[in-house]
């Protein structure tokens, strides 16, 4: 085995190892290990190098080498040692009686100690299968089983011993952290105790040179410094001025105040300078410093009142010192006091000079000033700005009682309101002696109302809407939380309405965004003065409204549903003409439907969903089932947008036949296509359930424009085969008709198909005449330019008139199935549709009566007017291969 062979046992090979084990012991042990075993063992590092001789009986242990695989221990090695799920192997051999063995020991899952062990088995058999016979003539031999366990043991001792030693290191390591970290303490202690004495300088009383000197004494002793010093720039500006000095025992006067200042910039900066003997220094500085025998210093410069008057110099003459950041900060931290200390000498010396100096001080503070005698109450000074404002209260003798009433202790902030000014005021007061001597009470009060105005209004902007001024999605949160809290505890009810404007789309998309806002905001003022609700109203985004009815409101509920019915039945004045605008309400009581904030919530929304399903303009009361038909909604907009996103191929066209009832054999002319939903995972959806949710999730258009192209396709077929004269009807949804872009996409359709428009008819609901008929004349003449033909549907259910049928240039007019079910005994059901006839004919246009059930009904008809028909009567709608077998067998046979 080349490695075992040619080994060089390295004591730093492992250098984790050594740390852990010295050694000998570990050799010792292992020779133990392995007279005790009758195995042969030695510790390798990671590449198989050993990192022990070869242990086990030394005269047969070169005879064992010679039998070890390189390569196979090689792999077993690096396979052990890398693995997570593994630390030990035992493999065959080319022997059939020699095993070998790899343990890798492991700490934080890196390998530590890796073991290769080898045996010679007693027991072997089926020794005829190998390349080599058995090795024989070797007396330390173990069974199969044993050579397992030893391998076992081997592993679970070396953990131990591990586990052992990392265990002895660590404790070894915690103690010299606790040794250190207890001498930092120290250490932090003495600065504290030495910066503390410093502070006491800020009230003594003695001359300020004595004051300098005992504080740059105090710095040094802590620092162990050679010398500190505080000087200034002479009058001459050509030398420096000792103030206060201090130097260390036993060394000598820096001869500071011979220095010409004009030759060095060293002494005189505007920012702390450093440097220790190892710092880069130009030979200026090097001059300076050996002038002054010196081997480190710093130089801070002493700031008062804004200009730097003298500067403080600290210094090493006998040892060799690197400043520390500590020291520096220390330094840095007694210059402050140093400059605190000389401001308050010169502005106690000012003061007390000068009374008339301190009025011309305090009345330009910017704040209003008031100064009271503590023991007499007498008031010893009020500045003009202070006269200006409490005028009325000095007067009267109530300013005192105002500022006690806010003061709660010695010294402290607290704020003053004035409502009757509607003013705010901070105060901040505390005790000092006064330019006298006497213990005053000294206020200071700062006008901060705009500052209270502003946050108020961000408190406004994070609460309200920006647009309505209505509450928002938070506030509404934050108060029904707190109104269900009030409901349990008072036993009440409470109601929450959730409101969704119908069809805001259109008017957002047809007369242009500001008058979009302009009717949400008209909608907000007209919530707000509802009785009851005044308060308690919020927009939570887009055209959807929030209403809570507290429980001390509860039984107005019904009243308070009214008037919100009330403002949706007017028109709304928008760009100079009356339009109208639904709304589909849920409503949900708490707590007896759940005092979860989103959950109530949640069930609001979606009774107002199932309000909006039912056919618009309607109100549902959140009923349990409602949550099943919740789940099934979520299924269903998944699955609908799934559909969408693969072609919506899962909406097919079926095709009700139209029958011209006034000719021989009552022939089809062709036939209306209707969307229905085959969805892959649903099953046969009915449109009343899918065509809602397409509105509301905004699919409705790409659905409505598949239709149209589908539909398109299909007629073109029947009119070149044979049916020349046939036509599709396409129902245009009013989200369709308000797209800029419709009348592109109907003249791309048309090009794209090939069919011929006369073939196309286009079928609009009378609602769309409610609003903007300017907008709907100019989008449906231009429709008629193409040649596609516009046919009036569900005529006589809405709000449509005569003067639109007349504005408005339809070539057909569809009578609504409504007024077909009573016709059989309906008298005014047969007047209407015999006047609707009449009308038609008499302006040029086709009649169509849908809904057609019974024999009867199609019998009247044929009576009364001449028209086309189409209802269950002649046929259901139905796929498009059912309707060409029945209605154009040409087609369907080819």
């Amino acid at each position: 085995m080349g490695i075992l062979d040619n080994a060089v046992y390295k004591k730093d090979a492992a250098p984790l190892i050594q740390s852990l084990i010295e050694g000998k012991e570990l050799l010792k042990w292992q020779q133990h290990f392995c007279d005790t075993a009758n195995v042969f063992a030695c510790c390798v590092d990671g590449q198989g190098t050993p990192l022990t001789e070869f242990g086990g009986n030394q005269n047969e242990v070169e005879r064992i080498k010679r039998y070890i695989d390189n390569e196979q221990f090689l792999n077993m090695l690096h396979r052990v040692a890398e693995s997570t799920l593994e630390d030990q192997a035992i493999e065959e051999t080319a022997y059939p009686n020699f095993r070998l063995a790899v343990i890798s020991s492991k700490i934080d899952g890196k390998p530590v100690i890796n073991w290769l062990v080898c045996g010679v088995l007693s027991d072997a058999e089926d020794v005829e299968n190998y390349e080599n016979p058995p090795i024989d003539e070797i007396t330390s031999v173990v069974t199969e089983g044993q050579f397992a366990k030893a391998v076992d043991t081997l592993r679970d001792i070396t953990d131990v011993l591990l586990g052992y030693k990392l265990t002895t290191i660590q404790a070894q390591a915690e103690s010299s952290r606790s040794r250190y970290s207890e001498r930092e303490m120290e250490e932090n202690l003495r600065q504290a105790e030495a910066l503390t004495a410093v502070v006491q300088f800020l009230e003594s009383e003695e001359a300020i040179e004595g004051v300098m000197q005992k504080l740059l004494g105090t710095v040094g002793e802590f620092l162990k410094l050679s010398i500190a010093v505080v000087y200034r720039e002479a009058k001459d500006r050509n030398h420096l001025d000792v103030i206060a000095e201090w130097y260390e025992k036993n060394i000598e006067r820096a001869p500071l105040d011979v220095i010409d200042v004009q030759c060095s910039s060293l002494f005189r900066v505007d920012k702390t300078l450093v440097l220790s003997q190892n710092s880069m220094m130009n030979d200026e500085e090097k001059e300076q410093i050996k002038a002054l025998k010196l081997k480190a210093l710093i130089v801070m410069p002493i700031i008062i009142n804004g200009a730097v008057t003298m500067y403080a110099l600290f210094g090493e003459k006998v040892r060799d010192r690197a400043w520390r950041l500590e020291e520096i900060k220390f330094l840095n931290d007694s210059v402050k006091i140093l400059q605190s200390i000389l401001t308050r000498r010169i502005q106690k010396n000012s003061l007390a000079g000068s009374y008339a100096s301190l009025e011309t001080i305090l009345d330009n503070v910017g704040s209003a000033v008031y100064v009271r005698d503590i023991e007499t109450g007498r008031v010893l000074f009020s500045n003009q700005s202070l006269r200006h404002i409490f005028e009325c209260e000095l007067t009267d003798g109530t300013l005192n009682a105002l500022l006690d009433e806010a003061i709660q202790r010695e010294s402290g902030i607290s704020e003053i309101y004035l409502p009757k000014r509607e003013q705010w005021y901070d105060l901040y007061y505390t005790q000092i002696k006064w330019v006298n001597g006497r213990q005053v009470l000294l206020c200071a009060l700062y006008d901060v109302t705009e500052k209270k105005i502003y946050q108020r209004k961000i408190e406004q902007q994070a609460n309200t809407d920006f647009l309505t001024g209505l509450y928002n999605r938070m506030s509404c949160e934050r108060d029904l939380a707190r109104y269900v809290d009030e409901a349990n505890v008072s036993m009440g009810n409470g109601v929450l309405l959730y409101l969704d404007l119908d069809d805001f789309k259109h008017i957002n998309d047809g007369l242009g965004h500001q008058y979009g806002d302009v009717l949400l905001k008209a909608i907000s003022h007209s919530l707000q003065r509802i009785e009851g609700i005044e308060n308690t109203c919020y927009r939570m985004g887009g055209d959807e409204f929030v209403i809570i009815i507290p429980p001390d409101k509860y039984d107005q509920t019904e009243q308070i549903i009214s008037s919100i019915r009330e403002i949706f039945m007017k028109p709304w004045f928008l760009k100079d003409a009356d339009y109208y605008c639904t709304m589909s309400m849920g409503i949900v009581e708490f707590p007896s439907a759940g005092s979860a904030i989103h959950d109530l919530i949640k069930k609001a929304d979606i009774a107002m969903y199932e309000a909006k399903k039912a056919g618009k303009n309607r109100i549902a009361r959140y009923a349990d089932s409602f949550g099943i038909k919740s789940g099934k909604r979520l299924d269903m907009e998944k699955n609908m947008r799934d559909a969408s996103a693969k072609g919506y191929h899962e909406f097919e066209v079926y095709y009700q036949p139209i029958i011209d009832i006034q000719k021989k054999g009552l022939p089809c002319t062709g036939a209306e296509a209707l969307v229905r939903w085959n969805s892959a995972e649903l099953g046969f959806i009915p449109p009343s359930e899918f065509i809602p949710l397409a509105e509301y999730l905004g699919l409705i258009n790409p659905i409505g424009n598949h239709v149209l192209r589908e539909a398109c396709k299909t007629c073109k077929n029947w009119n070149d085969n044979g049916y020349p004269n046939y036509k599709v009807n396409v129902n245009l949804s009013v989200v369709q008709l308000l797209q800029a872009d419709i009348v592109e996409t109907i003249e791309k359709t048309v090009k794209e198909t090939g069919i011929a428009p006369c073939n196309l008819t286009l079928e609009v609901t009378e609602s769309l005449a409610i609003n903007d008929m300017e907008r709907m004349k100019e989008i449906l003449a231009s429709i008629k330019k193409l040649g596609v033909r516009i046919a009036l549907d569900d005529f006589g259910t809405g709000y449509s008139s005569l003067n639109h049928i007349r504005e408005i240039p339809f070539d057909v007019i569809k009578v609504d199935q409504s007024f077909i079910k009573d016709l059989e005994r309906d008298a005014y059901a047969k007047s209407f549709i015999k006047m609707v006839g009449e009308l038609a004919t008499a302006i040029g246009v086709n009649l169509c009566v849908e809904g057609v059930e019974t024999k009867k009904q199609y019998q009247i008809l044929a009576e009364i007017c001449t028209c086309m028909v189409q209802g269950y009567y002649f046929d259901r709608p139905m796929p498009q291969d059912a309707f060409e077998k029945k209605y154009t067998p040409d087609i369907s046979a080819l």
